[in-house]
């Protein structure tokens, strides 16, 4: 009997152990411990706070000691201003809400929570699998663009940190798309816009003959491929759109002799159609004597009646590299 018991409760664990290792479990979204530093002039040393057509703010440093922060890519805030979604190159979702000083300038995390992305079989998959570079927001839905094994996935909001993807179409050709340089930047245009709420992508360094950008809008009258003139050595990282409608794109350079740089471009909206090469005016440009690193992410909030332009960094995971966020307002 006792061997009877024995067997029996060996045939069912293994069978348990089995099947723990075939169905996907629910990845865990953990509080990650956070400390911050303030960072008050965007020029150390400097009480200048105007740069181009933008006035800096405030931001600030961040790291914790829990090692999978780090290589954002792409933030998206929540109508409140104050709630935000990210994404890691490293397969990540960030979720988290920023707090301000009694000067209305950014302060620090009040909260930031990870967990994993999962694939369409309801796992984690490898790093080539998974370089997740743009996200968009939309009613219902996240939406996030992926380097290397290039697509489009969108994920349903709420719920989308346990969520497996549906595809979305790219509409730039996978073939125009290089393994490192492919669709960085995912944003969704205002609906009251010309473009009436379709998803736009832009690539980082995919060129056509010409050494343009390709681009895309994913839906609507205007869907098709356009292309965004490029500009060495900068390379496009992220956009948003701006309270007017136009676009804003965050562009990054790097060289060993210089550094880094990053500055911000603004497109015209009305010029955004299939078949168009567009280009725009630049609103600041920035080298390693600004408060900078290797900036990844932007987004477009209202605070107080005034545009706020919000800039996250990937450190790459690197000790010699920051995460730094910074806001700038909108003057001109």
């Amino acid at each position: 009997m006792t061997k009877l018991y024995t067997m029996r409760r060996s045939l069912l664990l293994a069978a348990i152990m089995s099947l723990a290792a075939v169905v996907p479990v629910a990845p865990a979204t953990d509080l990650l411990p956070l400390q911050t530093s303030p960072i008050r002039q965007f020029q150390p040393g400097s009480a200048e706070s105007r740069f181009g057509s933008l006035e800096f703010v405030g931001g600030f440093q961040f790291s914790s000691s829990d090692s999978r922060l780090g290589g954002v890519s792409a933030i998206r805030f929540r109508p409140n201003g104050r709630d935000f979604v990210a994404v890691q190159d490293t397969g990540e979702w960030l979720t988290g809400s920023i707090e301000r000083d009694a000067g209305g300038r950014l302060a620090r995390f009040s909260s930031l929570s990870i967990s994993a992305m999962q694939d369409t079989r309801g796992r984690k998959p490898s790093k080539s699998d998974i370089d997740a570079e743009g996200l968009a927001l939309q009613p219902g839905r996240l939406i996030v663009s992926y380097e290397r094994r290039h697509r489009i996935d969108a994920y349903p909001d709420p719920g989308y940190a346990k969520a497996r993807p549906q595809s979305v179409e790219m509409v730039i050709p996978r073939g125009e798309l290089r393994a490192n340089g492919g669709i960085e930047t995912l944003v969704s245009s205002p609906k009251d816009g010309p473009l009436e709420g379709a998803l736009v992508a832009v690539a980082e360094r995919s060129i056509d003959g010409d050494g343009n950008l390709f681009a895309a809008v994913l839906s609507g009258a205007r869907k098709g491929v356009f292309k965004v003139a490029r500009q060495d050595p900068w390379a496009v990282t992220d956009g948003a759109f701006l309270p007017d409608g136009d676009l804003l794109l965050l562009e990054r350079r790097f060289s060993y002799l210089k550094g880094v740089g990053m500055r911000l471009r603004r497109i015209e909206t009305s010029s955004i159609k299939p078949g168009a090469l567009v280009d725009g005016e630049v609103l600041i440009e920035a080298d390693m004597g600004g408060e900078i690193d290797n900036m990844e992410g932007v987004d477009v909030l209202i605070e107080n009646g005034e545009t706020r332009i919000i800039l996250v960094s990937d450190d790459n995971r690197s000790f010699l590299q920051r995460n730094v966020m910074l806001e700038f307002r909108l003057v001109d």
